[in-house]
């Protein structure tokens, strides 16, 4: 692959699938060394030696760390910020700084993500991604000045690119940003998909249905206002997730290894951080006690908290989604869900909840991430949490899982949804939980009685209310409208009430 080598800012670069047709003789290698020894690299590998030993040491998930994007660029956008603050402070050749910024800059609009290779699971703390990140960007800079990858005599990965830094306030800062990176995706289909089931709650106002408490029928409700609380609870789970941005603004970058600030500059921690703000557009601020920020995964913690609890009211939104359609014949059958796939290999004509499904699944695999978040925080030990890799795994996960989850919900699902009105029609008419809104005109009791006749004979409430002569056909239509069975029109008055005489109890007032 040939990088542009002229001193533009914005240099030309090929895309990753251009560059992969460039890597056409991998037997080419070039040899590279550490305090470990030394090891062959393929000449057109952009990482170096610790990243091949990440490979070997780590092939647990086949998952390379540049299956999530915003990682990336925020690593890149740390390293760019790094190369900055050094330039400014004057640890950092400005020759060098910014052959770093610009190399940087290509990765974060989007090339050479491939070269990010190492494992989302690790050891090491995030080590090996840090180095990864190190090499790549060193011998993208490398090529940019003219020379070889590998040829760090010129500009090294650790001198050069890692200056001021450690993995242990690099890392943990890279996968804040990138979190907050990813949030913004979330949200976005978080909203859409609140403002489908909104929408919804209009189409459906007009529709009444029998609501139920602990699966059994309680009073009418309309279907609106069903759906309207699915998108109160979806813009609640908006707002909590909006605000979990402030446990990703404190960062720990300046600390170095344990919060010391070691090996850096003291004016590099203010100076670091205002670059990183500019470069990402967030309100990072530095932590004020770098050593407890460094040893600490309690943000960690409250976000996937977070995260859970939307995940888990998501989940029961499906629930109520499959119960709500589930038949078609012999269920509720109150709604239809579009019909996305074939529901089975032997029973023809069965479509299933698929979609709902889904994304039952997707929060249960938020739940098992938050579990693993939690005790990968209770691991750490003494100024360092070294299982921040699989934290940064499992969140980033989550999220994009959520994201997807919603988006899918809401196309696939919501926007289609229909309403059998005829046969929620059916069902209000004979439901006994109508005569709650007599109470106050009747009395509970006659209005007990009346419901127990209703079960029995299957009869009509309103028909066996007026036969009682308890109410005029006028006064319970009334009462039974649309409107007031939902609550929607407020009751303002009751007639006098008058007791249904229960058989068999005696009929003297005297006794």
């Amino acid at each position: 692959m040939t990088i542009s080598t002229t001193s533009s800012s914005t240099p030309t670069t090929l895309g990753a699938d251009d560059d992969m047709a460039d890597r056409t003789n991998s037997d080419e290698t070039r040899t590279e060394s550490d305090s470990l020894g030394s090891m062959e690299i393929p000449a057109d590998a952009y990482w170096g030696i610790h990243t091949a030993r990440a490979l070997e040491n780590f092939p647990i998930t086949k998952r390379p760390i540049s299956v999530y994007p915003d990682l990336v660029v925020a690593i890149a956008s740390v390293k760019q910020a790094a190369a900055r603050a050094n330039a400014e402070i004057g640890v950092l050749d400005p020759a060098k700084a910014n052959l770093i910024d610009r190399a940087c800059q290509i990765i974060i609009d989007g090339d050479f993500h491939e070269e990010f290779v190492v494992g989302v699971i690790q050891g090491g703390a995030g080590t090996s991604t840090n180095m990864n990140a190190n090499e790549v960007i060193t011998n993208i800079a490398l090529e940019l000045a003219g020379h070889a990858k590998g040829e760090y005599q010129f500009l090294h990965p650790l001198d050069d690119t890692n200056r001021s830094q450690s993995t242990n306030d690099v890392y943990p800062t890279s996968i804040k940003i990138a979190l907050a990176f990813s949030l913004q995706f979330l949200l976005t289909e978080l909203g859409l998909l609140r403002d489908s089931c909104s929408a919804k709650s209009v189409e459906f106002s007009h529709v009444l249905k029998v609501g139920r408490t602990q699966l059994q029928d309680a009073v009418p409700m309309t279907l609106g206002q069903e759906f309207h609380g699915f998108a109160t609870t979806l813009n609640e789970d908006y707002d909590r997730l909006h605000e979990t941005l402030w446990l990703l603004a404190e960062v720990n970058l300046g600390a170095t290894a344990i919060g010391t600030g070691i090996t850096a500059d003291p004016r590099y921690a203010e100076a670091v951080v205002r670059h990183l703000n500019q470069i990402t557009g967030l309100a990072l601020t530095t932590a004020p006690d770098l050593i407890e920020s460094t040893s600490d995964a309690g943000g960690f913690m409250s976000f996937s908290g977070t995260l859970k609890r939307s995940a888990i009211k998501l989940s029961k939104i499906c629930n109520d989604l499959r119960l709500l359609s589930s038949g078609p014949q012999a269920g509720l059958g109150e709604i239809n869900l579009p019909p996305r796939q074939a529901g089975s290999s032997i029973m023809p004509g069965k479509v299933n909840p698929v979609i709902p499904e889904v994304v039952n699944q997707v929060a249960f695999s938020v739940v098992g991430a938050d579990m693993t978040v939690t005790m990968a925080a209770e691991a750490g030990q003494l100024q360092l949490n070294a299982f921040e890799p699989v934290i940064a795994h499992s969140l980033l996960q989550s999220i994009v899982w959520m994201a997807q989850a919603c988006k899918t919900l809401r196309v696939n699902c919501i926007d289609g949804i229909t309403a059998n009105e005829e046969r929620l029609e059916v069902m209000v008419g004979a439901s006994v939980g109508v005569i709650t809104a007599l109470t106050p005109f009747i009395g509970y009791q006659s209005a007990a009685a009346l419901a127990k006749t209703a079960l029995l004979t299957g009869r009509n409430v309103a028909d066996l209310v007026v036969e009682a002569n308890l109410m005029t056909r006028d006064e319970v239509t009334k009462q039974l409208s649309p409107a007031r069975l939902s609550g929607i029109e407020a009751i303002t008055s009751a007639i006098p009430i008058i007791d249904l005489p229960i058989p068999g109890a005696d009929s003297d007032p005297s006794r």
